[in-house]
């Protein structure tokens, strides 16, 4: 682990630049939340770098201090990755997100006492036993601090280490953030952490606004950062250090100089690595439901503090529980609303082509109100748009608006799609089928499929806006068909007939051959099969839609 040195966060504007140069950084980190579905052409990226870059996977969705628990599901998907990827660090935050059935996906600030470290260390336990390996956890930028605070946090980190074997991934940029936003001494928090417990060091930039610093990784590392860098390095030793920036992404090589930073400072500092004294051992699960244990009032502060940001009129209700009446909580409301609009704008950005920032971003802050992300993972929240649309009364003018949002959510659905098996390619098995044992064989279709029926034209409203898309022929009252689908690592959206979406339909529900072209017959007596099974099955080593026979 120590030889790791420096890394920097892989981020997909930079997927180029890697694979065509494969800059000189000691390790990669990825957010496990944007590889959960392991496909496509981000999962491919990985997949390639891995084997020349070690790998963190530093998550940001299990919310290990919610009382309502995390999900299971999500915890199984991120075991399934660890197993696939075999990083060499996986790290969680030290944090809360969720409330009953309802995923505020930020990392809202926990009040830091003993009830709050029973939980934990309980959560962390249960992680780890999943994970099958110890796990670190990083301190937080905080906005609000809480009156019923008993330990500082890195204090709480230090008990959590002891009672669980996790090491502490230390942020000295959120350090630095919180002791300008709260008074707190950077230096004596970093004196409780153990030498030895600490496994990995961020680096980022924050943002100076008129409530205070917000760590927002969208600038150079700050020179008071920098200085706490030297500070932990002379404690802790050259442990491996990484340079976030996720927003306002730079160019890599402004990045790299970063890098070169942190190393110059690391070599002059901390020229010998530490002996880590953090345990390797998984301790066990623990069985009892620690939420179960908690003082009510645990669980009551979760809940004002979620509902205080989804209505700013519920702030005075916990103000008297917060330090300083509560100032920062405009800063995690405004995260929760950020977090809606990018997630919207990734599945839905015809749509907001279509309607205009204005309205899509208001769009967003209604539907995010009505219907709450329900998962941790943020790709997934904007599954009931398209219904939501059909009731939602600003959008009656355009009645083709809830159609566009659910072509847009099956090409968003289809990107993350598991890739296609590799399996023998079909065209040669049909040639070889007389006219009978054709009708009756089945196929199996590409996973990523996913068919698409209209009354208006909206997969021709969509290509016009594509890049370098075709012209818009200037008629919406008209059906639309279309197959979505991923032959390799973008999405396309290919026109296609009644009949057509009818035959696949059949395929797909796992119909035969034969009855396939008897649906598409019964809507084209012409139905032109040579020409159709062509397409579907691919030509010149291309992936068809057919992917396997039965």
């Amino acid at each position: 682990m120590q030889a790791l040195g420096v890394g920097i966060g892989l981020r997909a504007p930079h997927y180029g630049e890697f694979l065509a140069r494969r800059p000189s950084v000691g390790w990669i980190e990825v957010h496990t939340e944007n590889y959960l579905a392991r496909s496509g052409r981000d999962w491919q990226v990985l997949e390639t770098l891995r084997h020349d870059y070690p790998l963190s996977l530093h998550g940001v969705g299990l919310g290990l201090g919610s009382v309502q628990g995390f999900s299971d599901d999500h915890l199984a998907r991120v075991r399934d990755l660890v197993g696939a990827l075999q990083p060499a660090l996986v790290s969680e935050h030290l944090s809360w997100s969720a409330l009953l059935g309802r995923q505020l996906n930020d990392l809202l600030p926990l009040q830091l006492d003993r009830a709050a470290l029973d939980l934990l260390a309980a959560r962390i336990g249960r992680v780890q036993d999943v994970l099958g390996r110890p796990i670190l956890v990083e301190n937080v930028s905080s906005y609000v601090r809480f009156r019923g605070d008993t330990m500082g946090e890195t204090a709480f980190l230090a008990a959590l280490a002891r009672r669980t074997g996790c090491g502490v991934l230390l942020d000295v940029n959120n350090l630095y953030v919180n002791q300008h936003n709260h008074g707190e001494d950077a230096l004596a928090a970093l004196a409780a952490l153990a030498p030895g417990s600490v496994g990995e060091i961020h680096l980022g930039g924050h943002l100076a606004t008129e409530h205070g610093l917000v760590d927002h990784h969208g600038d150079r590392v700050a020179a008071g950062v920098w200085a706490l860098y030297r500070a932990a390095l002379a404690r802790f030793g050259a442990v491996p250090a990484l340079v976030e920036w996720d927003t306002d992404l730079p160019a890599l090589d402004v990045l790299l100089d970063e890098t070169q930073t942190a190393r110059r400072i690391a070599a002059e500092v901390a020229p010998a690595p530490p002996v880590l004294i953090v345990s390797t051992a998984v301790p066990a699960a623990v069985d009892a439901d620690p939420a179960a244990e908690l003082p009510a009032g645990v669980d009551e502060l979760q809940q004002a503090f979620g509902a205080a940001l989804f209505d700013a009129r519920l702030d005075g209700a916990l103000a008297s529980r917060l330090k300083g009446g509560g100032r920062g909580l405009g800063i995690y409301r405004g995260n929760l609303h950020a977090g809606w609009r990018r997630a919207l704008a990734a599945s839905h950005p015809v749509l907001r082509q279509l309607v205009g920032a204005e309205f899509f971003d208001a769009l967003a802050l209604v539907y995010g109100r009505a219907q709450p992300s329900s998962d941790p993972d943020l790709n997934r929240f904007g599954a009931g748009l398209a219904a939501f649309l059909e009731g939602f009364a600003p959008a009656a003018t355009y009645p083709w608006l809830p159609d566009m949002a659910r072509l847009e959510w099956l090409v968003h659905d289809s990107f993350y799609a598991p890739d296609a098996p590799p399996l023998p390619h079909p065209a040669a098995t049909l040639a070889g089928l007389d006219p009978d044992a054709f009708e009756a064989c089945r196929a199996q279709l590409h996973p990523s499929l996913r068919l698409y029926r209209s009354a208006w034209a909206t997969p021709a409203l969509w290509q016009a806006h594509q890049p370098e898309g075709p012209a818009f022929p200037g008629e919406l009252e008209r059906p639309g068909h279309a197959l979505v689908w991923r032959p390799r690592f973008q999405v396309e959206v290919w026109d296609g007939g009644a009949a057509e979406m009818a035959a696949l339909g059949r395929l797909a529900a796992g119909g035969s051959f034969g009855a396939a072209l008897d649906a598409a017959f019964e809507l084209d007596e012409n139905f032109d099969v040579a020409a159709h099974l062509k397409r579907w099955l691919g030509e010149g080593g291309r992936t068809g839609i057919v992917v396997a026979l039965a």
